[in-house]
């Protein structure tokens, strides 16, 4: 049974987690992902410290990091939302187990507060660790997995009914094409967070050359201390490049796996796949800008933020045919 009070809540629910991976992903290219050096708080605060009293004290008790107070405002507004989502989803869990007996999802939604509270962790240790890329990139994808599984949650409870509905059940293709954006999104958080996106300063090469001169042992060493800030990056040039170059190469298996994928749907669903085809050139469009353009922030933050609808389009393919909708 349909429970369309969870219904309405888990599509605000997506709506909100939206905007916690976009406002995400301009705290962290706006470099301001160490804003505030401690977690929860900023700087000992509970709001940013604004007058020269409390940003005295402040950068009393944190001499190394001198108060910025834009960015230290982004880094709080992301903490609020995201807060906020977490607020969402324990009302989601309140709400599934008191209506229990309506077969409303209590597993999805409690693997869906379990996956947040997680997101929280990882967020504290975003700060603390000094944006570790292996806990930054994490953190990453720990935002497109609560997203996907919000939405999941909506369509089981019969949203976007029309859209989803007779989608033909999945197969190795639609697999493999999510599988593909998965990692597509993985490497862009390694580049994200090691500060690789301007690693090749021209398109379609890199530095003017298809084999550029790259360090991938280097660019993909899972093995780095912690213990430094890695704000701006620590790598070398070369390493940069590896990262760069590799979701290039990425995005181009993108494009040819879920354009076929979209060229299949088109005879059985062809809203879905003209949505999904939109999303995904859309996607190339702004990924190719962000080098062109040289990064600006707006261009950037959208080229996530289409990640994560393009990441939604191949979830509902493989994830909605499985769904009992009643």
């Amino acid at each position: 049974m349909v429970n369309s009070r969870l219904r309405k809540l888990a599509g605000f629910g997506v709506i909100w987690a939206l905007l916690v991976v976009s406002v995400g992903a301009y705290t962290r290219l706006a470099d301001a992902g160490l804003g505030c050096p401690d977690w929860p708080g900023c700087y000992g605060f509970l709001t940013v410290p604004e007058d020269v009293a409390t940003i005295s004290t402040a950068e009393t008790r944190f001499p190394d990091a001198p108060v910025e107070i834009e960015k230290a405002w982004w880094e709080m507004g992301h903490r609020y939302i995201a807060g906020f989502l977490l607020l969402i989803v324990f009302t989601m869990l309140v709400m599934t187990w008191r209506n229990a007996k309506e077969r409303t999802p209590t597993t999805m939604v409690s693997a869906l507060m379990v996956l947040i509270l997680c997101q929280a962790a990882f967020g504290a240790w975003t700060v603390t660790l000094k944006l570790w890329p292996q806990v930054v990139t994490a953190h990453l994808l720990g935002g497109f997995a609560t997203l996907s599984l919000i939405w999941l949650i909506y369509l089981r409870q019969g949203g976007m009914s029309r859209l989803v509905s007779n989608l033909p059940a999945p197969n190795l293709h639609t697999n493999i094409a999510f599988v593909a954006v998965v990692i597509q999104i993985m490497l862009g958080g390694w580049v994200s967070s090691n500060y690789a996106a301007l690693a090749c300063y021209d398109f379609p090469s890199c530095d003017g050359s298809y084999t550029p001169a790259i360090d991938l042992a280097q660019g993909f060493n899972l093995f780095q201390g912690v213990g430094p800030s890695y704000l701006g990056g620590l790598m070398d040039s070369e390493a940069r490049a590896a990262i760069h170059w590799v979701h290039r190469i990425g995005a181009i298996f993108v494009l040819l796996i879920v354009g076929s994928l979209v060229v299949r749907l088109l005879s059985t669903k062809p809203v879905m796949a003209y949505l999904m085809g939109g999303i995904l050139l859309l996607q190339i469009s702004l990924g190719i800008l962000n080098v062109v353009w040289v990064l600006p922030l707006l261009n950037a933050t959208a080229h996530n933020t289409v990640g994560a609808l393009l990441l939604l389009c191949l979830v509902t393919v493989n994830f909605a045919p499985r769904l009992r909708f009643v």
